[in-house]
């Protein structure tokens, strides 16, 4: 295991499950191979490399990095695969099935556990160098990490912050916290109220898919939700420290309305026109929306990046599904494959990676870049926040996925909403909650 001291999750050792290539292969059967030129293929073609960028600065940093990895090493040149966040995992379990996968391939932490689980990607931990180890702290190697194993290596982040209106919030005369001085929840509440004036909410909430930012932003008070016992297995426990967070967005939408409903079924990037036009005095938005701010506000827009509000004794932990980078289990040059991760992942090249995606690095020696710490565009808040960063609650949880979309999801837009109450919530994120995962755990 990566990380050193980590504690990795007890559960069993995912079971190595038999790919259609290998069934094909023991078979006889030809044609897969001439598909797919690649490490897998037993050829020479080169490794394939599916990368998910999609912001024109990363994109072009990432085929630039293939570039100069390839004309370092002509033997083992790398192809780069364009991919998209929208379709990877059904494309990805589609390739795996079909035993055409790309060798390194690009995801986020929280789409990797059924496919480690369903042994198509290959355990990293014989792989990795030590400087590749040291470099990511033992938290950030917990979120790629399943039965023991690492099957993929962290590198970007992306904590959630409050992006304001910095003349809004002078103009009510609100305090501006900082990485070393946050708002607590009542505080941010208090300032939300405040800010609420004529057509102006001080809040918006931007809750289409609220469950990972709800699961992620309780960290801070403590909140855990899922529990994982001495047999292995995930049972949900929704407590005082869980309902912390939830009780304090209702409030805002609801009993104060300092924070506008409208904005409960819209995404982030719905709320940003009215965030430029003084609809919304705040936001909470993950890091990355600051180049969407800076490309799309209007001329002279005052605007800053503030941290989430902090829990008890100033707790600022927040949950986050770090973009990873995998190894297919197929893959028949894996070294070869590991090598390239390595350089892509050196801290300076770590750097450019982050820099393109508006992201933070996971490598400590990256974080420390001078270029990552400039207060122009949050920068420098956001890399104050990168210690408190942890694996998301529900990572490592088999069922996770049904549980969000079929009785999380409905249950905490119905709760904010107001049309049911905490003990509803509770309720079905409990008992209806259990009953999902108790399949996947049978």
């Amino acid at each position: 295991m990566a990380g050193g001291s980590y504690d990795p999750a007890r559960t069993a050792p995912p079971p190595r499950r038999p790919s259609r290539r290998r069934l094909l292969g023991v078979a006889g059967a030809a044609g897969v191979g001439a598909l797919v030129p690649g490490c897998a293929s037993g050829d020479r073609g080169g490794l394939r490399f599916l990368s998910l960028a999609w912001q024109r600065e990363s994109v072009r940093a990432n085929k630039e990095l293939v570039a100069e990895w390839n004309a370092a090493h002509p033997r083992s040149r790398v192809t780069y695969v364009q991919g998209s966040w929208a379709s990877v995992h059904d494309q990805l379990l589609t390739s795996f099935e079909g035993g055409e996968a790309p060798d390194i391939i690009h995801d986020a932490s929280d789409d990797l556990a059924d496919f480690a689980y369903g042994g198509y990607l290959a355990d990293l931990g014989g792989l990795l160098a030590d400087r590749l180890r040291r470099e990511i702290p033992p938290h950030g190697w917990q979120t790629a990490t399943f039965g023991g194993r690492v099957y993929g290596v962290p590198f970007l982040q992306e904590p959630r912050m409050i992006m304001a209106n910095r003349r809004l919030l002078a103009a009510a005369r609100v305090r501006l916290p900082t990485a070393r001085e946050p708002w607590t929840w009542e505080e941010f509440a208090d300032a939300a109220g405040r800010l609420t004036r004529g057509a102006t909410y001080g809040v918006a909430w931007p809750l289409k898919e609220p469950v990972s930012a709800t699961l992620n932003l309780s960290l801070s008070t403590g909140g855990r939700l899922f529990h994982r016992g001495d047999d292995g297995k995930v049972t949900i426990r929704y407590t005082a420290r869980d309902r912390v967070v939830p009780n304090a967005i209702r409030d805002q939408v609801v009993r104060e309305r300092s924070a506008s409903r409208a904005t409960l079924g819209m995404s982030g990037a719905d709320t940003l026109p009215g965030f430029f036009g003084d609809r919304y005095a705040m936001v909470p938005l993950g890091f990355s929306y600051r180049q969407q701010i800076v490309q799309q506000a209007p001329h002279g827009f005052d605007w800053v990046a503030l941290p989430a509000p902090a829990g008890p004794g100033g707790d600022q932990r927040q949950g986050v599904s770090p973009q990873t980078l995998s190894i297919a289990a197929d893959c028949r040059r894996k070294e070869e494959a590991m090598a390239f991760v390595d350089f892509l992942l050196r801290p300076a090249n770590m750097v450019r990676l982050a820099r393109g995606d508006w992201l933070l690095p996971t490598g400590t020696t990256a974080l420390a870049d001078p270029a990552l710490r400039t207060p122009r565009h949050g920068w420098a808040t956001g890399t104050a926040l990168a210690g408190h960063l942890r694996s998301a609650p529900a990572q490592s949880v088999r069922g996770y996925p049904e549980w969000k979309d079929k009785v999380a999801t409905p249950a905490f837009q119905e709760f904010y909403s107001g049309a049911i109450d905490d003990g509803e919530l509770r309720d079905r994120l409990v008992s209806d909650g259990n009953l999902v995962l108790a399949r996947y755990q049978r």
